[in-house]
């Protein structure tokens, strides 16, 4: 599948099927690729591409920072996500499109609405991210990296990042370990970068991205203003807030909430609602 220099970023992503398109914001957390929607726990039952693909044009990517996707050092924001996103849907001549996110792809799709909502057909959000919990354990792990950063400088973060971990898997290697670990160039021009520089665009996307106890990713003032319809899928764990999907409910204007939980949520019947929540929408 190719790859493409989208925001200046060499970013990875694959198409299937044909029909109304739909992109794919991936779950996973700093490991959003897009095999995470045929491995992550909620998606195993079935191939979920497979089955959007029979009546849409599923476009799946790695987002920046993720996997096969490059990345550049800069505070990372829910808008430099989206316009990755929004980046390659230009590329690929897409005018809108139905903006899924799973996990923390929600808070990508969530804020792509905000931003784009010219190009957003409709929002289909699985699992959205929140909570305290969720808030804690994402500010805990920049503070992690930013505390290994300042101890043993840019070299020893390089070399931590060569271990191959995502940051997901190994906070202290950073949001660009896995860039350092597969690109020699940019693991060079990273240890050349000012320290603390380095260490307060750390402090400031950690803080930014994660700086509530609801879902992230717009203000509430936007998410009332997206005017697209919405379906809500709900999770039930430390890191997928119910009380998040709820404020998401709250707030969305054109909300379809599925009052279903996890477990009784299986792959297939998720690809269902989808699909027939697209059908009622098209």
């Amino acid at each position: 599948m190719p790859s493409v220099t989208i925001d200046g970023i060499d970013t990875y992503y694959e198409t299937h099927g044909t029909g109304a398109p739909i992109l794919m914001c991936a779950p996973g957390g700093f490991d959003a690729t897009v095999d995470k929607w045929r491995t992550a726990t909620a998606w195993t039952g079935i191939d979920a591409i497979a089955a959007l693909a029979t009546e849409h044009t599923v476009i799946l990517y790695d987002r920046r920072e993720c996997g096969r996707s490059g990345g550049r050092v800069e505070r990372l924001s829910w808008t430099s996500y989206t316009r990755h996103g929004k980046a390659l849907l230009d590329h690929l001549n897409v005018d809108t499109a139905w903006i899924m996110g799973g996990c923390m792809g929600c808070s990508v799709a969530l804020a792509f609405g905000a931003h784009y909502p010219e190009a957003t057909r409709g929002l289909l959000l699985h699992w959205p991210v929140g909570g305290y919990r969720w808030k804690v354990n994402c500010q805990e792990r920049f503070m992690r990296h930013y505390n290994f950063a300042k101890q043993n400088g840019l070299q020893g973060v390089v070399d931590r990042a060569r271990g191959g971990k995502s940051f997901w898997m190994d906070s202290e290697g950073g949001p660009w370990a896995t860039e350092i670990s597969r690109n020699h160039a940019f693991a060079d021009n990273f240890v050349g970068q000012d320290l603390e520089r380095y260490l307060g665009i750390v402090l400031t996307s950690g803080r930014s991205l994660f700086d509530r106890d609801t879902a992230p990713g717009a203000e509430p003032e936007e998410v009332m203003g997206i005017k697209a319809p919405s379906l809500i899928i709900p999770g039930d764990d430390p890191s997928h807030a119910t009380s998040c999907a709820h404020y998401l409910r709250e707030l969305l204007p054109k909300a379809d909430f599925w009052n279903v939980m996890p477990p009784e949520q299986t792959t297939h019947e998720v690809c269902d609602r989808v699909l027939e929540f697209c059908r009622a929408h098209s």
